[in-house]
């Protein structure tokens, strides 16, 4: 399996690297097929990549006894421990770019950035970021699905074995922001040339 990490958001400036401000941090792992190609992918917002998180991220997504292939991260030594072997490789002093030993990650790093930026016009809050990652690696595990009738029925379980989802659950920000009162638009008065007298129209009654 295939960690790394990658940050999701808008352009802004400053700094590159795992210090960048004002993005969201989203790990990433992919299983690597033999002899090539890629299977499941998992991703999850986290809030830092220290080695508590990371660890946190692993049992829940990596089975136990796989190897984890990361860059020489600190943080991945403790975060693997003794449940995974662990095979590091440091992109910073071999001057390899980075998705040549971690391939997966990177693509699908840049297929979720893609759609988002296509699918939704880069329109994704951090707060509803994890539900959005949620749909995109549902989509990509099952590209490869030769039975379409199986994905609609697990499609269908899901919806129904979710519990109800209220309005408030599913908006992280329900409440709209204020809005300023708009004034109301100027008084329109009708141009001298158009103080006509009422034309004739003899068809028309009178009115007592």
């Amino acid at each position: 399996m295939e960690v790394d990490e990658t940050f999701i958001g808008g352009v802004k400036p400053g700094k590159r690297g795992r210090g960048v401000a004002g993005k969201a941090l989203v790990v990433i792992a992919v299983e690597q097929l033999a002899p090539k190609g890629f299977g499941w992918a998992r991703m999850a917002v986290i809030p830092d990549a220290t080695a508590p998180t990371l660890r946190a991220f692993l049992p829940d997504n990596v089975e136990q006894g796989s190897v984890v292939l990361s860059d020489g991260l600190k943080s991945y030594p403790f975060a693997v421990g003794s449940e995974f072997t662990h095979k590091p490789f440091n992109v910073a002093g071999s001057g390899v770019p980075a998705h040549v030993p971690l391939p997966g990650v990177h693509r699908v790093a840049s297929l979720a950035k893609r759609w988002l930026l296509g699918t939704h016009q880069g329109a994704v809050e951090a707060d509803h970021l994890q539900a959005y990652l949620n749909e995109f690696c549902f989509r990509f595990n099952r590209l490869g699905s030769r039975s379409r009738g199986m994905l609609f029925f697990r499609l269908m379980q899901q919806a129904v074995d979710a519990p109800p989802v209220t309005y408030r659950q599913l908006v992280v920000n329900p409440q709209p922001g204020s809005r300023p009162d708009l004034e109301p638009p100027p008084t329109r008065h009708n141009p001298s040339s158009l103080a006509l007298p009422p034309a004739g129209r003899p068809w028309r009654p009178k009115l007592t």
